[in-house]
């Protein structure tokens, strides 16, 4: 458990390497389920049967992303009570950035999953024996057996594949499905590409203080994960030893519901107060415990806005 959790850490650490290894991860299962699992019915359930497989565990891997993303539950968590104030014009826009990314996030490991299953071909040859459009089918048939065989026989070819003639007609489908997955490929790949040239070019940090960002970020989520465990154990270990020494509590400063609400509220970076977090913001301007004095404030010496095509929300980490 102990090495997992590490590999987890890796993973989170590096985002470039996580989503390298999640479509690695997705390529792989879907070698091992074509072979395991799928068995063409060569009927007239081709169709339902090969775009099933196709995009019913895309679908799936597309859910699980979002119930994975702490990201989303962030978001949610408590926003029937927020929702009056997200009508605003700038709540929307940052929930809008910070689903876009969320969903960026999400859609590696499904479109890994239909890429590799498209290059594979076996579903697409599968669910294209099987469709009822005339036309397509004669284009796919050709002159292949006698005049007509080939549309009524087609949805049998993925398990009769014996004659030279349906051979070849399986290989179109497979070079029509190759064809779609190499260009899924690379559609993903030039996008990605576009998107991280427009987020860095528009960038209001230099490349030294995002990887700044980056690093404090992640350290930040982590002693967090530690803090809390901490905090809560020692809170329960003094509600139970009061409970059964029946003597009165010590006084254990836990923070109320506001503050909590301050520092899990969705991030923004501004370059009027490079706050990195919405606990570093709350650290820096609220006031003094002991002291009630006011903490002094981090400031930045420049003043102007970020610019509207580029927000960083949620606890400083980059979408792109």
């Amino acid at each position: 458990m102990e090495k997992f959790k590490t590999v987890l850490n890796i993973v989170n650490k590096q985002s470039n390497f996580g989503f390298g290894l999640v479509a690695i991860l997705t390529a792989s299962g879907e070698q091992i389920f074509s072979s395991v699992a799928f068995r063409c019915p060569c009927n007239e359930l081709n169709f339902i049967y090969g775009m099933v497989f196709l995009l019913v565990p895309a679908l799936a891997l597309l859910l699980l992303g979002y119930i994975l993303s702490m990201k989303t539950w962030k978001l949610i968590t408590g926003l029937w009570h927020r929702k009056a104030r997200l009508w605003r014009w700038k709540n929307l826009a940052t929930v809008g950035t910070a689903l876009f990314q969320i969903s960026a996030a999400a859609l590696v490991a499904p479109c890994s999953w239909v890429a590799v299953a498209l290059l594979n071909g076996n579903y697409y040859e599968c669910a294209m024996t099987g469709t009822n459009l005339t036309a397509y089918n004669q284009h796919v048939c050709g002159h292949k057996l006698a005049e007509g065989q080939c549309e009524k026989e087609l949805f049998r070819f993925p398990c009769e594949k014996g004659s030279r003639d349906r051979e070849d007609v399986l290989r179109m489908l497979r070079a029509h499905s190759q064809i779609l997955g190499w260009l899924l490929i690379a559609s993903i790949m030039l996008s990605n590409l576009l998107l991280i040239c427009i987020a860095r070019c528009t960038s209001p940090i230099s490349y030294l203080q995002l990887k700044f960002w980056s690093a404090y970020t992640q350290e930040e989520n982590d002693l967090m994960d530690s803090y809390t465990t901490k905090h809560a154990k020692q809170l329960a270990e003094r509600n139970l030893k009061s409970f059964f020494t029946q003597t009165p509590p010590e006084n254990i400063i836990t923070p109320s519901n506001k503050d909590w609400e301050k520092i899990s509220c969705l991030y923004k970076f501004s370059t009027k107060d490079h706050y990195y977090s919405t606990l570093h913001r709350y650290v820096e301007s609220n006031q003094g415990t002991d002291s009630g004095m006011k903490m002094a404030s981090v400031k930045s010496s420049t003043s102007a806005d970020n610019p509207a095509v580029l927000h960083f929300v949620d606890g400083g980490t980059v979408g792109l």
